[in-house]
């Protein structure tokens, strides 16, 4: 058993495709459409046959408060690993990403917050060698 699609609520699918292919540096993968019904994911160019990232509707109301909750509490709704944190931090920025924080060294990791615009606060962590 293995991972393939995990779920993230957006409070507007074009604009987060936008952000996480555009700002983020993700490739689109999946995009189709049933009646009322998007489904819309994104991958890692590094590995564009891992896992995808639904980027789902958050009209559902327990959906809209979760998400809600976590932003409001400065929790991330997803983690993303990078190699170099501070280079993306800086690729990122220069594409108009907002932060809510830059890298900053934490225990055994390099961390950055960021506002993906959409509703949901995004962590990107490199893990330190020892």
């Amino acid at each position: 058993m293995k991972i393939k699609v995990t779920s993230l609520y957006v409070e507007d699918q074009e604009k987060a495709v936008r952000f996480y292919t555009e700002v983020l540096g993700f490739v689109k993968k999946a995009d189709f459409s049933q009646g009322p019904f998007r489904w819309l994911t994104v991958a890692s160019p590094e590995d564009p046959d891992g896992v995808e990232l639904q980027l789902s509707p958050n009209n559902n109301p327990p959906a809209k408060a979760y998400q809600q909750a976590l932003f409001q509490q400065g929790q991330p709704a997803a983690m993303f690993f990078t190699d170099d944190v501070q280079a993306d931090y800086e690729r990122m920025t220069a594409r108009g990403a907002e932060f809510t924080m830059p890298p900053k060294d934490v225990t055994a990791s390099k961390i950055a917050m960021l506002n993906d615009t959409c509703g949901n606060l995004i962590q990107v962590t490199q893990l330190m060698r020892w």
